[in-house]
């Protein structure tokens, strides 16, 4: 079974009901979910959540939501791995073998079928444990600078600071949007940021981290921006 989890308690600090707050129309998990039913290789889409209106929510969107998250997994020190780990036990105990599973993360409305489909190409065909979404840094981060104590800058790698940016290898992050795995890998706590893992590169105009109210209406003007190109259909 290829299995979709999305991760969605009810409790948010910085942005509150965050999983369920309207973006662009919609509850933003709405998004998610509808990007994992339309990539149409999925065999369930599962919720996984605390909380009943988010439940609710995810049925009305086409998710299911066969059981409550334990509350020992809906704090704030939970991690995705632990929830993603729990729903394959959970339909492991009940006769039903997942292979391979894919935690999307509700808020994140920019994920889209396409990749979807190529991390789990990527994932079967290169026999490793994971294969999840990643993006360039825009600036070099060899180049990086701090400020330290007494508010004066510094180089954190001053070798580095007259070279050209062409001339610096490139850097990826964690475009904290999908992560593809096989069963195994979950059950096992392998790190996923190691060489067990394929990357699934995304351009950086469809990433946008959502933490803040000031992220949220930076990504709602992208969001916008994107549907008027026609890179995401609604």
């Amino acid at each position: 079974m290829r299995l979709a989890v999305i991760p969605a308690r009810g409790a948010s600090k910085r942005i509150p009901r965050k999983n369920i707050r309207e973006f662009y129309g919609k509850p933003i998990i709405a998004w998610a979910i509808a990007a994992a039913r339309h990539a149409g290789i999925f065999d369930k889409i599962i919720v996984s959540t605390d909380d009943e209106e988010i439940a609710t929510i995810g049925r009305a969107c086409g998710a299911e939501t066969p059981f409550v998250r334990p509350k020992e997994l809906a704090d704030d020190f939970t991690g995705t791995n632990e929830v993603v780990k729990q729903t394959i036990q959970w339909f492991h105990e009940r006769g039903e073998i997942v292979e391979v599973a894919c935690c999307i993360y509700a808020t994140a409305p920019f994920v889209q079928p396409a990749y979807l489909i190529e991390g789990q190409n990527k994932l079967v065909l290169s026999n490793k444990s994971f294969a999840f979404s990643v993006t360039t840094y825009p600036f070099p981060i060899l180049r990086a600078l701090r400020i330290s104590q007494n508010e004066l800058v510094e180089a954190i790698w001053p070798q580095n600071i007259n070279a050209r940016s062409q001339d610096l290898e490139e850097t990826y992050h964690d475009a904290g949007q999908f992560y593809w795995g096989t069963a195994n890998a979950f059950l096992n706590d392998v790190n996923i940021y190691s060489a067990e893992s394929i990357p699934v590169i995304l351009p950086r105009y469809m990433v946008q981290d959502i933490d803040t109210l000031e992220d949220w209406k930076h990504a709602e003007l992208m969001f916008q921006g994107l549907i008027a190109k026609g890179e995401i259909i609604v």
